[in-house]
């Protein structure tokens, strides 16, 4: 069916940050601690900004301690069953804080939510929560929020949506990380067979290239030193706005900006990654040599059941030119292991594409029904054993292949970005590559933010190991 755009209007965010001050007002001499507990994929990360945003308009400050807050804003992921599992049986611990402390308010919102058995689920078994809001109601938070607490009922608030563009919403983010998200779309237009995505986070919508440059400006003001663009299908970016700068074009815009930074970005879909996409990360200097490009099986009848757009000889033509115009390319990919009906000679295929390609990593996940795709009626004869026995051999496989690449970089010396401690190993900081690849360093903290020739020293099948030859000033 046809998408017909839908922007909200600046006045009606403003009208949205009135009301922040609304809630101030009434919760003046009251505690104010919030917190925002974040599933999921590094958009629901964005989103998350944006919820902070609000809420320090309103007044509250942060707290990690769900015990402490006043409000708890549970940002939820759909993309599988795992996640939900996990999501809910959190959620129904927080029991324990509500009869603590009753006046506590606990809003669900995300993915998860915007599926409307879950919202019937959470509304039947779940009456501590008080506000739930889907993806697309994001930008009315405050308006929703509000309602709970004047009214004191619960409110739902996921009703189906082709999804908005909302512009001017604040957002709080880590002040110390010199990482950043800036989302350039959101939705997905491809409806691949297995996939929630569409159902809930809409049509694609882009942002328009002059309000993704302003913040990416910001971001770099504010000590950004990578920017990673965030989209369901970024390469699909300026489709549904006509004359507009396709993603090549807005990747050659960022680099023209001011400033010693790098740009990621993630996730593309092969069907639209381009020799144009190939040809500009190579030419524009900031741009990362690194592509995330999902394959999810190297069999073409399962590519066709998945509604993927291509087969295993046109993924290998991308891979072969994205290396073309990149030697030094960095390639990661999911991989779905137990597609309904995947056969073991079927596998075979993903697992000799995975040997022909040689991936630096792989992000592999055993295939989770999801209610509402078209994979969910498929026939599946096979049992979770076959399927596990399957993934065991792509994982050991993947671990040999990445052990070898990263053995390949010792006596290297590599510019990394040092982006903080390694959780648990005193003395330790961890960098990324401009490929990605992560770097664990024996260094001063006061190196962390800045840019580091390293040495690297030392390798195994998840990160590198070196030694700082001198910091960039």
């Amino acid at each position: 069916m046809p998408y017909e755009r839908q922007e909200i209007a600046p006045e009606r965010i403003s009208q949205q940050l009135d009301i922040c001050q609304q809630i101030r007002n009434l919760r003046a001499g009251k505690a104010s601690l919030a917190f925002v507990d974040t599933y999921g994929c590094q958009q629901n990360e964005a989103d998350s900004e944006k919820l902070r945003g609000y809420l320090a308009a309103m007044g509250f400050s942060f707290t990690d301690n769900e015990a402490e807050a006043d409000v708890i804003v549970v940002n939820t992921c759909a993309v599988r069953e795992h996640a939900e599992m996990r999501i809910l049986g959190n959620v129904g611990s927080l029991n324990h804080t509500k009869k603590a402390k009753p006046e506590q308010l606990i809003c669900l919102c995300g993915c998860m939510v915007q599926q409307a058995h879950m919202a019937e689920k959470i509304k039947r078994s779940y009456p501590l929560v008080n506000l739930v809001f889907g993806p697309h109601e994001l930008w009315r938070f405050p308006e929703l929020l509000l309602r709970v607490m004047t009214k004191k009922g619960r409110v739902f608030s996921a009703a189906p949506s082709d999804g908005v563009v909302a512009e001017g919403i604040p957002a709080v983010r880590d002040r110390s990380s010199v990482k950043a998200w800036l989302s350039i779309m959101n939705g997905c237009n491809n409806f691949c067979s297995y996939c929630v995505v569409p159902y809930v986070r809409g049509r694609e919508r882009s942002r328009r290239a002059e309000d993704i440059l302003r913040e990416a400006k910001q971001l770099i003001d504010s000590g950004a030193k990578e920017i990673t663009l965030l989209g369901q299908n970024v390469n699909s970016y300026g489709k549904d706005i006509p004359g507009g700068p396709d993603f090549a074009d807005l990747i050659r815009m960022i680099n023209a900006l001011d400033g010693d930074f790098l740009i990621r970005f993630m996730t593309s879909h092969p069907k639209d990654a381009t020799e144009k996409l190939f040809r500009t990360m190579a030419e524009c200097e900031k741009c990362a040599h690194q592509l995330h490009l999902p394959v999810q099986s190297g069999n073409d009848r399962v590519l066709h059941a998945m509604n993927r757009y291509y087969d295993r000889a046109a993924y290998l033509e991308k891979v072969a030119l994205a290396r073309h115009y990149m030697p030094d390319l960095v390639l990661t990919s999911d991989i779905i292991v137990g597609f309904p009906g995947e056969t073991d000679e079927e596998f075979e295929d993903t697992l000799n594409l995975v040997r022909e390609v040689r991936y630096d990593a792989l992000f592999t996940f055993i295939y989770s029904k999801r209610e509402g795709t078209v994979a969910a009626k498929l026939p599946d004869p096979f049992t979770r054993a076959d399927k596990q026995r399957r993934f065991d051999r792509l994982v050991e496989e993947q671990n040999r292949i990445s052990a070898e690449l990263h053995a390949a970089y010792v006596g290297k010396t590599l510019r990394v970005l040092v982006d903080g401690r390694v959780p648990g190993r005193e003395g330790e900081l961890s960098s990324r590559t401009s490929g990605g690849r992560l770097v664990h360093l024996t260094a001063a903290p006061e190196l962390i933010g800045q840019w580091a020739q390293v040495r690297i020293t030392g390798s195994n099948t998840w990160a590198l190991y070196g030694t700082p030859e001198n910091r960039e000033e």
